[in-house]
């Protein structure tokens, strides 16, 4: 598989937005989930929010109602608008595919990783 690519990280103040684009180049047939996954220094990395074949989303708790994840019609390109930023949401976002249904799932659940763009939110 291709590895994903992401963009559009960066440095923000509390209350702003960014939107993160993963360019997966290619949606294969195994692809069922895409998902973004964040890691803070010195933490595990997490879940974030998941997409899937269908179109259903699936969120963790703490970014519900701030961040919106989509995909274009095609499907090799996945986003994350983030809006209203707190500091606690500062980390290394990751864009990544895995097979299988039911997206909401630790990180060895997904086989295909980005390298990860920074994201900084500073109160």
């Amino acid at each position: 598989q291709v590895q994903p690519v992401e963009s559009g990280g960066g440095s923000v103040q509390a209350g702003g937005s960014l939107r993160l684009s993963c360019d997966t180049s290619r949606y294969t047939y195994s692809t069922v989930c895409m998902g973004w996954f964040r890691q803070a220094p010195g933490k595990e990395r997490e879940f974030v929010s998941g997409i899937d074949r269908a179109g259903s989303t699936t969120y963790v708790d703490s970014v519900k109602g701030r961040f919106t994840i989509s995909q274009d019609n095609a499907k090799t390109t996945l986003y994350l608008q983030m809006n209203s930023l707190k500091p606690e949401d500062t980390a290394m976002y990751y864009c990544a595919t895995g097979p299988g249904w039911g997206c909401r799932r630790p990180a060895n659940g997904y086989n295909n990783w980005g390298q990860g763009t920074q994201v900084t939110v500073s109160s």
